[in-house]
């Protein structure tokens, strides 16, 4: 389909497309890669008067390390993800997550800030950014704030954004140990079946530290510290993943689609930690 009419602005900074989100209300929605507006509007879900691109504003784009600090800007595509060696070298888990989002045609245009911002439950960054413990700063009439990605998402497409606020930026410290994206898809370019993102430290033998999530098995990603807790003081052997395993899937709630039942997802989501896990575990 053919989305309505309506009007489009491309501010040159941050402040600018505040102004415009102000004044022009209900009507106003900012864009960014447009890989989840476009086709909303195209069916027709979203009626909007006036799209403002932020694909002009500088100040949204790069990325930086700072005293182990990782920021990336919103306006970043998950092709530049995967080009930077700074950010493989700091947090390579990102670029093996951005790696398995869509197709290359998508991860040219697409961003890390519109992948994370949006609340869309079947995006791969919102839980790997709740894995990461990063924060987000949010630009408003009122200045900047910044929220965990932790916090940030309350339900499918709602998060802790205002209307009037956009995201500018995601930090987070830098990795240390192992890691592992894994993610099951029916095809190329699909959302996930399962998906989940896991950081591991280990200190002689044992698991020191752990960090899971798991995406698209419910309306906000999952992050779990039961399942995280389960791995810390062992040797990550085949009791402590099952014990994992088990608090993970209890955190989840997928809801039965074209993907499958509810039984297949949490078998599908067990499967898929474990490997992650292991994986993980490999590395560190």
């Amino acid at each position: 389909m053919i989305p309505g009419s309506f009007e489009y602005h491309q501010p040159h900074d941050v402040e600018g497309a505040i102004r415009l989100l102000q004044d022009l209300g209900d009507e106003a929605r900012v864009v960014a890669g447009g890989h989840s507006l476009i086709p909303m509007m195209k069916l027709r879900m979203a009626d909007l008067g006036h799209l403002i691109d932020l694909r002009r504003i500088e100040a949204l784009k790069g990325i930086s390390i700072d005293g182990g600090t990782v920021t990336i800007g919103a306006m970043t595509t998950q092709h530049e993800l995967i080009e930077s060696k700074m950010l493989a070298d700091a947090a390579p888990i990102v670029r093996e997550a951005a790696l398995q989002i869509a197709d290359p045609q998508v991860r040219y245009c697409g961003t890390i800030g519109g992948n994370v911002a949006n609340g869309d439950p079947g995006n791969d960054m919102p839980g790997l950014m709740q894995c990461l413990d990063a924060t987000y700063t949010l630009a408003g009439p009122d200045g900047e704030r910044q929220v965990a990605a932790r916090e940030f998402y309350e339900a499918a497409y709602f998060t802790a954004r205002e209307d009037e606020e956009i995201l500018t930026s995601i930090s987070f410290a830098g990795t240390a140990g192992g890691y592992a994206y894994e993610k099951q898809k029916r095809k190329i370019g699909d959302y996930a079946t399962a998906a989940s993102a896991v950081l591991i430290t280990k200190n002689g033998g044992q698991c020191a530290s752990a960090s899971i999530a798991m995406t698209n098995l419910a309306d906000t990603p999952v992050f779990s510290d039961e399942a995280s807790d389960a791995l810390v003081g062992t040797s990550v052997d085949d009791a402590a993943i099952k014990a994992a395993t088990a608090a993970a899937v209890a955190a989840i709630d997928p809801a039965e689609d074209n993907r499958g039942p509810v039984e297949f997802k949490k078998h599908v989501a067990g499967v898929i930690l474990a490997r992650t896990v292991e994986r993980a575990w490999s590395r560190a």
